[in-house]
């Protein structure tokens, strides 16, 4: 007699089940353990000699006592890692229960408070792993954000205080594309490049951010007779618009710029619903000439957005540099808008 398979399976959800909650629960001990021991080492540095020597000290003996015996998660810059865990979160009850021992580790390494509560924010609400966390981290996604926006509207669209209104509060420029695989030498054509990105959905998703979900892939369009095609399709349910994606290899043209016009045309005539917000299109390039751009569009354009994509990991210093030139594009426009030519 043969046992069913809907049991089996029934049977084989609820092990699985227990066994993620006994390994979350013993995480978050685990979690509480260590902020308990990182406030002790900090409440006995209080109460000591005032000594800068003193907490140094603490720490060192209480290694030397409690790594032979518990192993290295005891030694003693692990110690001081928990001492730094107490100090960036004061409070027991900030501890979120969904946060493992990763996700704080990295977070307490993160100096900036502006920043660290970005990454708190998203992680919560994005349900982030902690390998997910640290490639948002790994790829200056807080400071890429700060590229189009403010802190104080980076923050608020974290923290789920403002919606999203604006392409610019959630699109990325530069997109970090490194989990491709692709190599920045190599030759490749458009088509290898959405391939690419179809093969790795998951974590193009992660890149693009909050409220996106995929549609379709190189959507035809028929125009009396002539076929068009949009490159890849998505819905970002926040901004209640399709996203649409031009892929192109190459420094951005004019011509460029007319044909995501008439894909954006097409969708708001013939795709969106009423309810909905105007279709925005996204030309991911190797470079872009942000003059062209503004000048073959409307001046309140909204709705075409040209964003580099690089397939390696930022560093920090590049980013810097990055929104320096920025800035000083932003000084220049200002400038040619004050001159006597143009008042």
């Amino acid at each position: 007699m043969e046992v069913r398979k809907t049991l089996i399976n029934e049977i084989k959800a609820i092990i699985d089940s227990a066994t993620e909650k006994a390994i979350r629960s013993v995480d978050n001990e685990r979690v509480l353990m260590y902020w308990t021991i990182g406030k002790k080492i900090y409440e006995e540095e209080l109460n000591g000699e005032e000594r800068a020597e003193y907490g140094t000290y603490i720490i060192r003996s209480l290694a030397e006592n409690l790594e032979p015996q518990f192993g290295s998660s005891f030694s003693e810059r692990q110690l001081h890692l928990f001492r730094q865990f107490y100090r960036t979160f004061p409070i027991v009850n900030a501890l979120r229960s969904q946060f493992s021992w990763t996700h704080f580790r990295m977070f307490i390494r993160i100096e900036n408070q502006d920043k660290r509560d970005f990454y708190i924010a998203e992680a919560e609400k994005n349900h982030w792993t902690g390998r997910q966390l640290e490639r948002q981290i790994n790829s200056q996604l807080f400071e890429r954000l700060l590229l189009s926006s403010d802190v104080k509207s980076v923050l608020a669209v974290a923290r789920k205080e403002k919606l999203p209104s604006d392409a610019k509060d959630i699109i990325k420029d530069p997109m970090v594309l490194e989990f491709l695989g692709l190599k920045k030498e190599a030759s490749y054509y458009e088509k290898d490049l959405e391939g690419a990105i179809i093969s790795h959905l998951q974590e193009f998703l992660l890149e693009l951010g909050n409220g996106f979900s995929f549609v379709s892939r190189q959507k035809r369009i028929n125009i009396e007779g002539d076929d068009f095609f949009v490159d890849l399709v998505f819905y970002n349910r926040l901004l209640q618009c399709f996203v649409l994606f031009e892929i192109v290899i190459r420094k951005l043209t004019h011509q460029d710029i007319g044909q995501l016009q008439m894909h954006v045309n097409y969708f708001d005539r013939f795709e969106k619903q009423e309810f909905e917000n105007p279709t925005i299109e996204i030309l991911l390039c190797t470079d872009k000439n942000e003059t062209m751009v503004k000048i073959s569009l409307p001046k309140d354009n909204k709705t075409i957005v040209a964003s580099k994509y690089q397939l390696y990991l930022p560093s920090e210093s590049q980013l810097i540099e990055q929104m320096k030139k920025e800035i000083e594009k932003l000084d220049t426009e200002d400038t040619e808008e004050l001159s006597p030519e143009n008042i």
